[in-house]
């Protein structure tokens, strides 16, 4: 496919890396001048060129642009009715973006990961999904949201993230200090946590872990009396606007 990208930040970088060797033809904006050179530095497959010279060359736009942005730009450049563009803003909605871009058709949303520039990658998305399935899909699992009214509890839950990066964070600094190989340490809790959590259902892990006694319950237990559980829900319901 021809291939347009506005707005070449991190992310949007690591979704043109993705699908930098499947031979398409991928036009970058010079927005984000560092990413935009890196990429074509790095892929055969892409080129810089100003907005409108993105869109003129492209049948696919992704925008990768933040929203108060989009409102500004995205009106005052040429589209298509040929076109079909991905959004990966999740502060704009699909009627906003399709205001943004008319006459080109804006088919859904879309929330990629880091991960995406290399695969196994969690994508989130909401619309109609079959374009990204057909770009994304071989590599990374779409999860298709049934309404976009969803999107706002599913951002906030994927929030989790980070508190779970800086307990993994925190334990293996506390385990470096007392350890000959702290490099090790980390690498040995990320690969815990993760391939733990893919093994399969959390109950069923959380099960696994409730040794009367044992280390992993202990230290569960010390946290939720901590009041652990009570102000993620709490922290949760802010992100997603209920309290």
């Amino acid at each position: 496919m021809r291939i347009g990208i506005l707005g070449t930040g991190t992310i949007a970088s690591a979704v043109v890396r993705g699908i930098a060797d499947d031979g398409h033809e991928i036009t970058v904006s010079e927005r984000g001048a560092a990413h935009a050179a890196a990429l074509a530095r790095d892929c055969a497959c892409v080129t810089i060129a100003p907005n409108q010279a993105v869109l003129e060359r492209s049948e696919v736009v992704i925008l990768g642009l933040v929203a108060e942005t989009a409102a500004q730009l995205l009106p005052g450049v040429g589209f298509r009715a040929d076109q079909r563009v991905i959004s990966l803003m999740a502060g704009a909605t699909l009627a906003q973006v399709a205001q943004w871009v008319a006459p080109a058709r804006v088919e859904a949303v879309m929330l990629p990961y880091p991960a995406i520039a290399t695969g196994g990658s969690p994508i989130l998305a909401c619309g109609e999904t079959a374009l990204i399935e057909t770009l994304f899909g071989a590599r990374n699992r779409i999860y298709a949201l049934g309404a976009e009214s969803e999107l706002t509890d599913w951002l906030a839950a994927q929030a989790v993230l980070s508190p779970v990066a800086l307990l993994v964070q925190e334990t293996a600094g506390w385990l470096a200090a007392r350890s000959r190989d702290p490099a090790a340490g980390e690498a040995f809790l990320r690969h815990l946590v993760g391939a733990s959590l893919q093994a399969g259902p959390v109950a069923d892990l959380l099960a696994a872990l409730d040794t009367e006694g044992g280390y992993n319950q202990s230290l569960r237990r010390h946290m939720e009396t901590a009041g652990m559980v009570p102000d993620l829900l709490a922290g949760l319901d802010r992100l997603a606007g209920r309290s």
